[in-house]
């Protein structure tokens, strides 16, 4: 009879399975966020060619708030990457790029001819132009302290909001001024405008809030919630108007902050010269 070896046996409970090569699932999550938001604004697409446009609206909102989540989950989970940021940029030029557009221009811009077609693709190609740069910008170092919470142009998410609001006011306040052509046009035209623009607006991502001001927020919060529940489209054209307006803000807080590094640079005194005589 063989005796067993304590010490092997000992050995053998200790041996662990190898480890599967490969990505967990927790790092596939902002990419599968990102792909939803590209089906989304695909979607949109679709309900445009059967004339759905409260639906096309609404599939371009839910893309826009899963474009806002994909890259902060990226960030708590410690899942960002190159392939990510450019399946972002992509799904971004799709989703509040081409898909706005789309809609806008089967709503109503196909009535104005070859003008309308031309001008949905100047919004298209000023759209993708603004991703381009940004994604050029990504980690520069060279901008100035007072830069990071701000913007070059309007995001595309943001434009996206922006050149839609005829359509949602018009399910609002009904068809006959807000559908023509013309009134759609100086929007695509001045969104598209913004995008390639150096103008500075808020970017809202390093916003801190004091602690005395984080109930105020959460209830504002569930008021707008409510607000978009019983009366979704007004609310939207009213958050719509409220960025717009907020540009010259973001405009008069860049100057102010870039006026006050530029005195502080002045006030330095020159560096001491070195060496002995």
């Amino acid at each position: 009879m063989f005796k067993s070896q304590p010490g092997r046996v000992r050995r053998s409970r200790t041996l662990r399975p190898p480890k599967i090569p490969g990505l967990s699932i927790n790092r596939l999550i902002p990419n599968i966020l990102t792909l939803l938001a590209l089906c989304a604004g695909l979607t949109s697409i679709r309900f445009g060619l059967h004339g759905q446009w409260e639906h096309g609206v609404a599939a371009i909102l839910l893309a826009g708030v899963l474009d806002g989540l994909d890259g902060r989950v990226a960030r708590l989970l410690q899942g960002t990457s190159k392939f990510g940021a450019e399946l972002d940029s992509l799904s971004d030029f799709v989703s509040f790029g081409v898909a706005p557009a789309m809609l806008l221009y089967f709503w109503t811009m196909q009535g104005a001819g070859g003008f309308g077609w031309a001008v949905v693709l100047l919004y298209i190609v000023c759209c993708g132009l603004r991703l381009a740069r940004f994604n050029s910008m990504l980690g520069n170092a060279d901008l100035p302290p007072y830069a990071y919470n701000f913007f070059t142009g309007v995001p595309a998410p943001a434009a996206a909001g922006i050149v839609m609001l005829p359509m949602v006011a018009s399910f609002e306040l009904g068809r006959g001024f807000f559908d023509r052509p013309a009134v759609t046009a100086v929007f695509l035209l001045g969104v598209a405008f913004l995008m390639v623009s150096t103008i500075p607006t808020f970017s809202f991502k390093k916003v801190r809030i004091p602690n005395v001001w984080v109930l105020p927020v959460l209830l504002v919060v569930g008021l707008i919630a409510a607000f978009l529940v019983t009366e979704p489209w007004l609310t939207l054209a009213i958050i719509g108007v409220s960025y717009v307006a907020l540009i010259p803000v973001s405009v008069r807080s860049f100057r102010h902050l870039r006026a006050q590094a530029e005195r502080m640079a002045d006030a330095e005194p020159p560096p001491a010269e070195g060496g002995t005589a």
